[in-house]
């Protein structure tokens, strides 16, 4: 298994792992699906990040880290494929952004979530994040946490 930045050969698999995972979970929302149909767009051309995990040839996951500002950056689109759950795959590409954050000496670095997801929450809050208050223009819908990752 390795992990690996973003390439256009990849872009399908962004969106199908994050569409799969939203409709598992939640629903998909206009801006989900405008972002994840164009990431280079949305993401890369923007100055984020994607990231990928691979095992010979296959992505099993993914994660993106949006820029929302000069050094300011949503750890966000965390996916990882249905048979590949459980594996840990999700940690080590949080593991990866959180140090890429680090080397990249970002000012500020969050996520949106949904204490729905307990083993998530509980995850992010190991790591290093902590709670803060939703703002007004929170972006999604089904969010009902934001955090922030304390260790910057």
């Amino acid at each position: 298994m390795k992990i690996a930045p973003f390439h256009a050969t990849y872009s399908q698999a962004f969106y199908d792992l994050n569409i799969e995972w939203l409709e598992t979970h939640f629903y998909v929302e206009p801006y989900d699906r405008e972002v994840l149909s164009k990431p280079e767009e949305y993401i890369i051309f923007k100055g984020g990040h994607i990231f990928f995990m691979i095992e010979n040839d296959t992505v099993l996951g993914t994660v993106a880290l949006l820029k929302r500002g000069e050094g300011i950056f949503e750890l966000t689109k965390m996916a990882v494929l249905p048979s590949q759950r459980g594996k840990k795959i999700g940690q080590k590409l949080m593991a990866h952004c959180l140090q890429f954050a680090r080397d990249n000496t970002f000012k500020e670095l969050y996520l949106y979530s949904n204490t729905l997801l307990e083993n998530a929450i509980y995850i992010y809050r190991k790591v290093g994040f902590v709670e803060v208050p939703i703002p007004e223009d929170n972006p999604y819908k089904r969010s009902n946490i934001k955090m922030i990752y304390s260790a910057l």
